[in-house]
């Protein structure tokens, strides 16, 4: 089985040329690492290392004008295969392209993304385009 941690060039590329107006969601589904163990000796769970690159990505992501939009446990793969069982999903808003590549490129989010790195056993990441809900469910709004 094939593990996710970190985009391909290719796939990064193709995020890059999408440039549209307005703001990109970005939903994350994670699966942590039961221990890591960094390169200086310090061990620590997935848990702890993904929040050890909460804290120091955290003040980047908003400075960029980054929120999170949403934040649930995930418990029971209903339809979807059961292997694909995450620890932690989330959609984080940014609001724009430029903004998620500003974010990758900085150098204080580049030191800090060692930890995701440590922490993250497997994950998905998709990018969405935030619409308006209609009036009825699975509607979208003309708006």
């Amino acid at each position: 089985m094939t593990a996710y941690v970190d985009p391909t060039k290719e796939d990064f590329a193709r995020f890059r040329e999408m440039q549209r107006d307005g703001p990109v969601h970005m939903l994350n589904l994670l699966r942590f690492r039961e221990t890591v163990a960094y390169d200086d000796g310090t061990v620590a769970t997935g848990a702890e290392a993904y929040q050890s690159y909460a804290s120091e990505s955290g003040p980047i992501f908003a400075r960029l004008g980054g929120r999170q939009v949403w934040l649930g446990n995930p418990e029971l793969m209903l339809i979807g295969p059961s292997n694909e069982q995450w620890d932690l999903a989330f959609i984080a808003e940014y609001p724009s392209v430029d903004a998620f590549v500003a974010m990758l490129r900085d150098p204080d989010y580049r030191k800090a993304v060692r930890h995701r790195q440590a922490a993250v056993a497997d994950s998905r990441l998709v990018r969405m385009q935030p619409v308006t809900p209609g009036r009825f469910f699975g509607e979208v709004s003309d708006n």
